[in-house]
């Protein structure tokens, strides 16, 4: 089929480096080498990506920058993209305010300066928000929003109970789900860390791999329907990236099934902001997912939570490159179990109404590459 309108991304990937991250930090770290011999970010789940690459001898040509990324969306036929951190997915795990703060604001300038200044109506992406102090969050969302052009927050979909200790839904974190709603930009949760989901003893990557991001994004949504979120922020757009879609029928079950046994107890077993069914609030149009190739259980899942809320990803550099990547795209245009409304919707039209007006807001004129 032929879209109407062009072909977006989702969500894409920068690989962080903290060489490059060192140039944008603020004092006392600016400029301090003995940062170097320590991680920025905490480990996603205490596998080494570097020495799994390595040993896949997938690491040469591994370099990811604005021109990498525009080659990319070319040889795919994808129009712009919306990036995410790697590293960084693990930011919800750092427990010391004073390092958070200014590493966020390091990585949005970093984005901005290397990426977004060279290509900006094509290269996007979400900010990275310190929600270990909440005051600085909502403050560096509007400044990456507003100064930056970045178009809404990633949050790791697990990592806060290291960090902050709390789930997503907990009404501590509703200033950020405030701000969000009032700049109209959206907040993403992302898949990758997987401490205390219950799988650390996992020797295996591979089986670490194919839980953490189902599973973290089952807690996080758990919490933010249950406690209230979208009924509190009614405008709120929030989407869970990186984990398909074949799970969602699953847990709307559960989560209804939990609704009906609980309702009228004599005991208080859902937040006063919980109103409705569970499902009834991902079944509203501003709750999103994503899916990728492959994905067998998609046509029921879009029965199940409507087509209006599944989102394309094409997940690069991360396991794909152009060819990979052309092979899911044709696969999902011809999907004979979806529909061309679909289809659309998947490609473009969820996208544009996820991220909002900043997605397509025409930017200044980009720099050479």
């Amino acid at each position: 089929m032929k879209l109407k309108g062009s072909m977006l991304d989702a969500d894409g990937h920068l690989i962080e480096r903290d060489e490059e991250l060192l140039e944008y930090m603020e004092a006392p770290y600016k400029g301090n080498n003995t940062l170097l011999g320590f991680p920025f970010f905490p480990t996603l789940d205490g596998y080494q990506r570097g020495a799994i690459m390595a040993r896949l001898g997938i690491h040469k040509g591994y370099t990811i920058n604005a021109k990498t990324w525009i080659e990319f969306l070319d040889g795919t036929g994808i129009e712009s993209t919306v990036l995410y951190p790697t590293a960084g997915l693990a930011f919800n795990m750092i427990q010391d305010p004073s390092w958070a703060v200014p590493l966020a604001r390091a990585y949005n300038n970093w984005f901005t300066d290397k990426f977004h200044k060279a290509s900006p109506q094509r290269l996007k992406a979400v900010a990275l928000v310190p929600i270990q102090d909440m005051p600085e969050a909502v403050k560096e969302l509007r400044r990456a929003v507003t100064e930056l052009g970045m178009v809404g927050a990633v949050l790791g979909a697990n990592g806060a109970e290291l960090g902050v200790r709390k789930p997503l839904g907990d009404p501590s974190f509703w200033p950020l789900y405030e701000e969000a709603e009032r700049l109209d930009v959206p907040v993403a949760l992302h898949g990758a860390p997987s401490a205390s989901l219950g799988i650390n003893f996992f020797y295996r990557f591979a089986q670490t791999h194919a839980l953490e991001h189902p599973i973290a994004q089952i807690v996080q949504l758990t919490s933010m329907v249950m406690e209230g979120v979208f009924e509190r922020f009614p405008k709120l757009r929030v989407a869970y990236l990186e984990a398909g879609a074949g799970w969602v029928p699953y847990i709307m079950d559960r989560l209804d099934r939990s609704y009906e046994v609980w309702s009228g107890k004599q005991v208080q077993e859902f937040s006063p902001w919980l109103k409705k069914r569970p499902s009834e609030y991902i079944r509203s149009g501003r709750i999103y997912f994503n899916c990728e190739g492959g994905e067998i259980t998609l046509p029921y899942a879009l029965e199940r939570i409507g087509h209006q809320a599944v989102l394309f990803a094409s997940d690069f550099p991360h396991e794909t490159n152009i060819e990979r990547a052309k092979h899911e795209i044709e696969e999902l245009l011809h999907h004979e179990e979806l529909s061309d409304e679909a289809k659309q919707a998947i490609f473009h039209d969820n996208i544009v109404r996820f991220y909002g007006p900043r997605l397509t807001k025409q930017p200044a004129k980009a720099a050479a590459l």
